[in-house]
């Protein structure tokens, strides 16, 4: 197949070396992908349920066209090899909590003027959730999506965590764990595009953008979501009840 248009060789070089080893490890089940814009740049948002999930998340948009710009945390910038391969492929470092923090914002409002789909896990970290279904997102999305007002493109995944548990230092390439990840139609968020960018209208873009990602994973999953998204801001008393997800029908899970 034809790398993405906009890969670099340093990207080109990683698909090379990195794609084949996923696909010695798992089986996938794609779709979704007739929602991608065809020209301009645009956001693509996904759960975030383990960390070999950015690699399904890019094989996914590889393979379909797509060499994203993933949002990454800026500590893996300092990890010793993994920082020169995410600089060489233009990868984007987030600075939480620091001077820095609205560089990861111009940086990702660039790439997308300049075309590049920028990807995004809007939950920031791996979800807190017991049952893994997407938790309270942060701001971080709806700032780039009304400063931008590109497309935000929801993606869910599931599988990932059979191949790798969360919080999980192992992988279980055997046998080939099959990895399902389908893309939903644009959230509609240009209602909001004239709004201040005050924290009511970042919290209902952000919403919205949550609310596109759990709903596909819920067809995905086959399984009602909770009533009410898991915040780690506001953690569930212990033994409080949930509604929704079956942590049961998921031996696999942690």
């Amino acid at each position: 197949m034809q790398p993405p248009a906009r890969s670099n060789r340093a990207y080109r070089i990683v698909a090379h070396i990195v794609r084949p080893i996923l696909r010695a490890m798992t089986r996938h089940d794609w779709s979704g992908t007739e929602n991608f814009p065809r020209e301009g740049g645009f956001i693509v948002t996904s759960n975030h349920m383990t960390n070999i999930d950015p690699l399904t998340f890019a094989h996914f948009l590889w393979d379909n066209g797509v060499a994203p710009k993933i949002l990454a945390k800026a500590p893996l910038f300092k990890i010793p090899v993994l920082a020169g391969v995410l600089r060489a492929t233009g990868q984007i470092p987030v600075y939480r909590n620091t001077a820095s923090a609205g560089e990861s914002l111009t940086a990702a409002v660039t790439a997308i003027g300049d075309g590049d789909v920028v990807a995004v896990f809007p939950e920031g970290t791996l979800t807190r959730d017991p049952d893994l279904w997407p938790m309270v997102g942060k701001t971080g999305i709806a700032r780039l999506a009304l400063t931008t007002r590109a497309p935000v493109i929801p993606v869910a995944q599931w599988g990932a965590q059979n191949l790798l548990a969360r919080y999980g230092k192992l992988l279980k390439p055997f046998p080939r764990k099959l990895v399902t990840v389908v893309a939903g139609p644009p959230v509609v968020l240009d209602d909001l595009y004239d709004r201040p960018q005050d924290t009511a209208t970042l919290r209902e873009a952000t919403e919205r953008v949550m609310d596109a990602i759990t709903a596909l994973l819920a067809q995905v999953r086959d399984e009602e979501p909770p009533a009410v998204r898991y915040d780690m801001r506001k953690p569930l008393a212990q033994g409080e009840k949930r509604v929704g997800g079956d942590h049961a029908t998921h031996p696999e899970l942690p």
